[in-house]
C-alpha cells in the first residue's frame, strides 16, 4: 500500500504541471490579444433647433357668408366657384318684378302727397287755410316716402353683392332656384385669403413648457418673442412663408385640456385657402448644448449610457440625462461635458472598463446628415 502511494505522487505533479502550463497559455493568449480600434468622437457645443408638431386648420382672414334677405327665384349667377371678386361686385340677382309694381304704387303716392303739399304751402302763406293741414299733407308725404324706400330697398336686396375682397367658395344653387332667408346654407361664401389663420392646439403641459421658456415678462411680451413657425402642407412640402403666432386662447378647453393658438401666415401667391389642413411645427432653440448621436447610446435599467474614453484609453460606461431630442441626437442635460471623448460606433462589442484604441474622427461626418435637418 505504501509504494502504491508512493508511485502516485510523481503522477500528481506531473498533472497539476500540465494544468498550470495550460492556465498560463490562455493568460498569454488574452494579454496578447490587441485592443479593439474604434471611433470616437471629442463632444463640441452646438446650437440644435427641435420642432414639434400640431395638427392646423387655415381659414381666411374673412369668411363672410352670402344669404338671401328675400324670398325669390334666382334670375342671374355672376360668378364661379374660386373667382377673386371685389367688395361690391354683383354675385346674384334675384327676381324682384312684383315688387318693381308695388315700387311704382308707392312711388305715385309719393308724387300726389307731394302736390298736395305744394298746394297747401301758399294757402297758408295767405291765411286762407290753417298751417295744421299743411303739416298733415307733409306728414302724409313722409310716410309715403317711407313706403316708397322700404319698397326701394327691399328690391335691392335682389341684387347681392360681394361683402367682401375675397375668392368665392361654393356656389350650389343655380338660376331658377328658389331662395329665402330662411335658408339652412348660404348662397356662398366669400373668403378673404390675402392672409390666412393657422388654428392648432397644444395640452398644458406643453403649453406651459413653451410659455414659460419663451422671453418676456408678461404673457403680451412673450407672445412678441415667439419664434416664427413653419407649415407643412397635406402634401408634405414646408410652405414658403413662415407664420407669426399672433393670440393665445385665454382658456382651457375643458373636453380636450388644450389651449388653443392662432398663427397668420401671408398668402401672396393665393396658394392657400380656407379649409386647407397642415402640420404646424413649432420650433424650440437649445444654444451651446451637448448633444450625442443615439447610436452612441445605450440603455439599461438605470437609464441611458454612453461609453466615455478615459485617459487611459478604457471605456468606461457614463451615465447621461436628456433634455430633448433632435431627430438621431440627444440633446445632453448632464453626465458628459463638452471636450469630453466618446465612443461613437461599435459600442455592443464593449465592457466597461476595456480598454480600446481611440479612433478620432470629426463630429460633423457623424452628426451632420442629422442635425442638417433641424438647423
Amino acid at each position: 500500500m505504501k509504494t502504491l502511494f508512493k508511485n502516485s505522487i510523481p503522477l500528481i505533479a506531473l498533472l497539476l504541471v500540465m494544468s498550470c502550463g495550460k492556465d498560463a497559455a490562455k493568460g498569454g493568449a488574452a494579454a496578447s490579444r490587441p485592443a479593439l480600434s474604434l471611433p470616437v468622437v471629442k463632444l463640441p457645443l452646438q446650437t440644435v433647433t427641435t420642432y414639434k408638431s400640431y395638427p392646423t386648420s387655415i381659414e381666411g382672414l374673412t369668411n363672410s357668408e352670402v344669404r338671401a334677405k328675400i324670398s325669390g327665384y334666382i334670375t342671374g349667377v355672376f360668378v364661379d366657384e374660386g373667382q377673386k371678386v371685389k367688395k361690391g361686385q354683383l354675385l346674384f340677382k334675384l327676381e324682384t318684378q312684383s315688387m318693381n309694381q308695388d315700387a311704382a304704387a308707392a312711388k305715385a303716392n309719393v308724387n300726389a302727397a307731394q302736390v298736395e303739399v305744394d298746394k297747401l304751402k301758399p294757402l297758408v302763406a295767405k291765411n286762407i287755410i290753417s298751417a295744421v293741414q299743411l303739416e298733415t299733407a307733409k306728414a302724409k308725404l313722409a310716410q309715403a316716402k317711407s313706403g316708397y324706400s322700404g319698397i326701394a330697398a327691399t328690391i335691392s336686396y335682389g341684387t347681392i353683392k360681394s361683402p367682401v375682397d375675397g375668392y368665392v367658395g361654393s356656389v350650389r344653387l343655380r338660376k331658377g332656384s328658389l331662395v329665402s332667408p330662411n335658408d339652412q346654407q348660404p348662397l356662398t361664401t366669400v373668403s378673404d385669403v390675402s392672409n390666412v389663420y393657422a388654428y392648432y392646439s397644444m395640452n398644458e403641459k406643453a403649453y406651459l413648457n413653451f410659455l414659460q421658456s419663451a422671453e418676456g415678462a408678461s404673457k403680451a411680451d412673450k407672445i412678441k418673442n415667439f419664434p416664427k413657425v413653419t407649415l407643412i402642407l397635406a402634401n408634405g412640402y414646408e410652405y414658403d412663408q413662415k407664420g407669426t403666432i399672433e393670440t393665445i386662447n385665454s382658456q382651457i378647453n375643458p373636453n380636450s385640456g388644450t389651449i388653443s393658438f392662432r398663427a397668420l401666415f401671408k398668402n401672396d401667391n393665393g396658394l392657400l385657402t380656407n379649409g386647407n389642413s397642415g402640420i404646424i411645427k413649432v420650433p424650440t432653440v437649445f444654444e451651446d448644448v451637448v448633444v450625442v448621436p443615439q447610436e452612441a447610446t445605450f440603455e439599461q435599467q438605470e437609464g441611458i449610457f454612453v461609453y466615455k474614453v478615459e485617459d487611459d484609453n478604457t471605456a468606461t460606461a457614463q451615465a447621461i440625462t436628456i433634455k430633448a431630442k433632435a431627430g438621431s441626437l440627444y440633446i445632453v442635460d448632464s453626465g458628459i461635458k463638452a471636450n469630453e471623448t466618446i465612443v461613437v460606433k461599435g459600442i455592443g462589442k464593449l465592457r466597461s472598463g476595456m480598454p480600446i484604441q481611440p479612433k478620432m474622427v470629426n463630429f460633423d461626418s457623424i452628426a451632420k446628415p442629422i442635425t442638417k435637418e433641424f438647423q
